[in-house]
């Protein structure tokens, strides 16, 4: 797998009694750890986002608060935004964003549906009225003034139902001077440097991206779009992060790849894969034999399933088995611990039984697999008599395996 790390940087904001109300999620690389140093904003902007989404999660990043996030307009002006949490997000109009009457429009639109507006490093200027009515907060970097204009400048904006932000407060009495001053949110050195996000990204070819899109631009049926995902533990992953980044608060618990797509929809399915494709910096996927292992491992315990004799009967209980499979390796490809997975991604309780403990059917149905593996497929007949399955069942589900495996290449 490539060896390359998710950054994304974080900043905390403040209210006047000091306590942190959100934060800044900032773009950061390999090549600018410490500072953004961004080329394309959207694509910095997109790799924000789709990290946030479904790298770390939103729970992680931000917990209960909301995220600042930096956007041009292109990126304003697309549906892929609405994968979002509205209530969560707050966009950052950067300075360099031309006010025109369909940016306005944009922001009006978005408002109606529950996101929020930020004017960054800004100066009070006419052209803005009418958003200065949308926005809810405006963003001052305090050394871009001097005291005279930053009076004059807060005097400006009193008359609009806006919150002043003092961004790049460095010492106390520069706050001191901002609170006489009637801010109401700060940010800057003086309280926090912004911190980095750091993690083994899960990468995924551009290739396997554009073949998620085709299917969903044609509309294909769910099971077929779920094809796409088995065999690929990092997509897999991914996707359930995402059902619960953009569903904080899900009480329904996810028991397979297909209730977790089901839960998300089409159409959020659809923005993710176009962020995703937005923020790719490379288009070449390494092959991990693990991977294969795990694709080898989930399909073995899908078949499994459907001749268990007590999972057989069961209603998406193959698919349950395959998802674990897919699962049970993640710690191993991507250094993402079991108990990272299980507080993530809100699975089901025989999912998360079956991955920590290898209890219940499903867990017995790992177990095995794990055995076979280990024994370099010399079946461990004990074992799997004890599940009611016979040698033949475990033959043939192999077979299987390995050959849907092939097919995949």
């Amino acid at each position: 797998m490539p060896n390359s790390n998710c950054l994304v940087g974080r900043q905390p904001i403040l209210n006047r009694n000091l306590q942190t109300v959100a934060y800044e999620l900032l773009f950061r690389s390999e090549l600018s750890r410490d500072s953004a140093v961004v080329v394309d904003g959207n694509f910095a902007t997109a790799k924000v986002i789709i990290n946030t989404l479904s790298e770390f999660g939103f729970e992680r990043m931000l917990g209960e608060h909301r995220g600042l996030i930096n956007i041009e307009s292109d990126l304003l002006m697309s549906d892929v935004l609405e994968i979002l949490p509205k209530d969560r997000i707050i966009f950052e109009l950067l300075e360099t964003v031309a006010v025109t009457p369909e940016l306005i429009d944009r922001c009006r639109t978005l408002e109606s549906e529950g996101f929020s507006f930020a004017l960054d490093d800004h100066d009070y200027s006419l052209q803005y009225k009418e958003l200065y009515n949308i926005v809810k907060i405006v963003k001052i970097d305090l050394l871009s003034h001097t005291d005279q204009e930053l009076e004059k400048l807060v005097k400006s904006l009193r008359g609009y139902p806006v919150q002043l932000l003092a961004e790049k407060v460095e010492t106390r009495e520069v706050y001191l001077k901002c609170l006489d001053l009637g801010f109401e949110l700060f940010q800057g050195y003086f309280f926090a440097r912004p911190s980095l996000e750091e993690k083994k990204c899960i990468d995924e070819t551009s290739a396997t991206l554009l073949k998620l899109m085709r299917l969903l631009e044609e509309d294909v049926e769910l099971e077929e779009i779920e094809k796409t995902f088995r065999g690929r533990p990092g997509l897999t992953y991914k996707l359930l992060l995402l059902v619960n980044s953009v569903g904080i608060g899900l009480k329904e618990k996810i028991s397979t790849v297909r209730h977790a797509m089901a839960i998300l929809g089409r159409q959020q399915i659809k923005r993710w894969v176009q962020l995703a494709l937005f923020a790719k910096d490379d288009s070449c996927g390494l092959s991990h034999p693990l991977v294969e292992l795990a694709a080898v491992r989930a399909c073995f315990m899908e078949q499994l399933a459907g001749r268990h004799p007590q999972l057989k009967s069961i209603q998406g209980a193959s698919e349950q088995a395959f998802m674990i499979g897919i699962l049970s390796l993640l710690e191993s490809i991507y250094n993402i611990s079991t108990n990272e997975i299980i507080t993530s991604l809100n699975l089901s309780e025989e999912v998360s039984a079956a991955l920590t403990s290898q209890s219940g059917p499903l867990g017995s149905l790992l177990k095995l697999a794990i055995t076979t593996e280990q024994s370099y497929c010399r079946m461990p007949a004990e074992q799997f008599e004890q599940l009611g399955l016979t040698q033949e069942d475990v033959q043939i589900s192999l077979v299987k395996a390995y050959d849907w495996l092939a097919g995949m290449r």
